[in-house]
């Protein structure tokens, strides 16, 4: 059985933004204007959320990266009225453009407020056509779209692993986000395998989920910070 989850260490974690970057260029997410994300319709697949802990002169930053929880449990895909938005037999939240009519009951149900609407159809500066990752679709107007777990690097590695007939390897398939992570505090895995790394991590003492108590059943743990070998 494959559960394919996520968990990222806070104590790793610096807020750089590259793996939000990342995602941007992985997924073909478009930028929008200073006006538009000042009205909450930036199009962002992924966020860190930011605070100041501590008092003057010992203060820091805590950053919170924050994205699709891909929920065992998830209310998005009770109220999509054309099934636009389900969960996967693996265990990804998986969106389906083409069927979605923008109706965006699923961003309503959401309680980490991850998803994001297409107002406009998107305008790609000059130039930036040539670098569009081929393997994902360009969303117009109208549409809710959100993380995937870059479903489309599933694809790529169920083919190879499928041709060579074997199994997975643990970090075989992963994300982008994770990839470019600079402190490795984004770890992506097959959490029904007990050797994998994020199953390990997932069952440690410093792990928790956001929201745990509305029973979505979240697959993206955070590491509490604390002992490194909690």
């Amino acid at each position: 059985m494959t559960r394919w989850g996520m968990v990222i260490d806070l104590d790793k974690c610096t807020g750089c933004g590259a793996c939000i970057i990342a995602c941007k260029e992985e997924n073909n997410v478009p930028y929008v204007s200073a006006d538009e994300a000042g009205q909450g319709r930036a199009l962002s697949w992924m966020t860190i959320v930011s605070e100041v802990v501590g008092e003057y002169p010992n203060v820091r930053g805590k950053y919170v990266p924050r994205l699709c929880m891909h929920c065992d449990n998830p209310p998005c895909t009770k109220v999509c009225p054309v099934r636009a938005t389900y969960l996967s037999d693996e265990g990804i939240v998986a969106q389906i453009y083409p069927r979605c009519i923008g109706c965006r009951y699923c961003m309503a149900a959401c309680p980490y407020t991850v998803k994001v609407f297409n107002w406009y159809e998107p305008e790609w500066t000059e130039g930036m056509d040539r670098v569009h990752n081929p393997d994902v679709s360009l969303r117009t107007k109208g549409v809710v779209e959100k993380c995937t777990f870059c479903h489309h690097r599933l694809q790529k590695a169920r083919e190879k692993v499928r041709l060579e007939g074997r199994d997975f390897v643990d970090g075989e398939y992963t994300t982008a986000c994770a990839d470019v992570c600079p402190t490795k505090a984004i770890m992506f895995g097959n959490l029904e395998d007990p050797n994998s790394q994020v199953s390990h991590l997932a069952r440690s003492t410093r792990a928790f989920r956001l929201l745990e108590d509305l029973g979505t059943e979240p697959k993206v743990y955070y590491l509490a910070e604390g002992e490194k070998n909690a």
